[in-house]
């Protein structure tokens, strides 16, 4: 560690990103590369997470969305995001299995981390994500209190006014449009 230089991935992170990502070695140490480039210290701030992101909806506002995202990533909840968080994420968003990005996803939207998702937190995201993705023209369909209803009609199985975790996933593996627009691709949407 404190002898390695910042172009190469300790020996332990690269064993165990090889261990739990779908990475190989070279992509490991080219994304590693990447990072440190972009993150001289080893650490991706906030401010420079909302940079990045933000690039990439370049007619919305990505601010709030970001930081659920970012808190997201921040697994050890440290307030930056080192290189096995951030390429451990990156795998689970891009290339993970499906039930992965959907436990990823929960994560996201259980604000508080209680293990239940109640409707004004996913109002929140919901509101978020609308105003990423605005261009200023384009209006959604439905408001995000709207959206949150009719997805917690076809989710809340017992009718609780929370989602379990169990419940999210079956929601959303039972209904592919819902799935695709609860995850991290609903960014794209």
């Amino acid at each position: 560690m404190g002898g390695s230089s910042s172009t190469q991935v300790p020996k332990e992170d690269l064993a165990f990103l090889l261990a739990n990502t779908s990475f190989s070695k070279p992509q490991i140490k080219q994304w590693y590369k990447g990072f440190m480039r972009d993150c001289p210290a080893g650490q991706l701030s906030r401010q420079k997470f909302l940079e990045v992101y933000s690039e990439f909806f370049p007619g919305g506002n990505a601010e709030e969305f970001c930081e659920h995202v970012f808190r997201t990533f921040d697994a050890d909840n440290g307030g930056t995001i080192d290189f096995k968080e951030f390429l451990l994420a990156i795998n689970i968003t891009s290339s993970g299995q499906i039930t992965d990005k959907l436990n990823w996803a929960f994560s996201m939207y259980d604000i508080d981390g209680n293990g239940t998702i109640e409707k004004a937190e996913m109002v929140q995201i919901i509101a978020a994500i609308y105003r990423m993705v605005s261009n200023g023209k384009d209006t959604p369909a439905e408001t995000a209190e709207q959206r949150t209803e009719r997805i917690f009609i076809q989710m809340d199985k017992n009718k609780d006014g929370v989602l379990t975790k169990q419940e999210f996933i079956n929601g959303c593996l039972s209904d592919d449009v819902l799935c695709s627009m609860l995850t991290a691709s609903a960014a794209s949407k």
